[in-house]
């Protein structure tokens, strides 16, 4: 079937159309809450068990590669978060006496390119990935744009989706922002 072929509807496929549209839902809610510092309302977005991940990208030979994701402790990284310390940097930020936010930034979460797969993960999981550009403005002049791709593991609860792992690969393997205070 060519793109422009039309779809045969089918039960399967309304499924995955209300999937995909909840699950875009989902995401552009998260970026909405992140761009207005509702870090409460963000955080009860993430499991218990979350891992929150952000490798440090390294320029390689085609020879040499491997994929820049591999599982904790595989290479440094900007984040390697679980849930205690993602709650610690949100208390961080919600003291006022966090220097690299203060004064706050305005930021803003761009959010694309999302693919959902229904079978990467347990019965309760779904694979999602998603392009993602964050804009930052801090003080008068500090600008920041970062892009990358996101590896989601979302789980599916009663309530809605929870975030159980978060890669992040930025396309920057060296990150010339002052600080990187972010989530992404």
């Amino acid at each position: 079937m060519t793109p422009s072929t039309p779809l045969p509807v089918t039960d399967q496929l309304t499924t995955q159309i209300v999937l995909q549209y909840q699950v875009e839902q989902f995401l552009y809610n998260e970026a909405a809450l992140l761009d207005n510092w509702d870090w409460d309302n963000w955080f009860a977005l993430l499991a218990e068990d979350i891992h929150y991940y952000m490798p440090v990208r390294t320029n390689r030979l085609r020879r040499q590669s491997k994929p820049d994701d591999e599982p904790r402790g595989a290479y440094l990284a900007h984040f390697d978060d679980d849930l205690s310390r993602m709650q610690m940097r949100i208390m961080q930020r919600k003291t006022g006496q966090n220097w690299a936010e203060e004064p706050p930034s305005r930021a803003r979460h761009l959010v694309c390119n999302v693919q959902v797969d229904a079978t990467a993960g347990g019965d309760d999981e779904i694979g999602v990935r998603s392009n993602f550009i964050v804009y930052r403005n801090r003080m008068d002049v500090e600008e920041d744009l970062w892009a990358g791709e996101r590896k989601d593991i979302l789980r599916k609860t009663t309530d809605g989706f929870l975030i159980a792992r978060r890669t992040i690969l930025l396309e920057q393997n060296v990150v010339l922002s002052k600080n990187l205070s972010v989530f992404f």
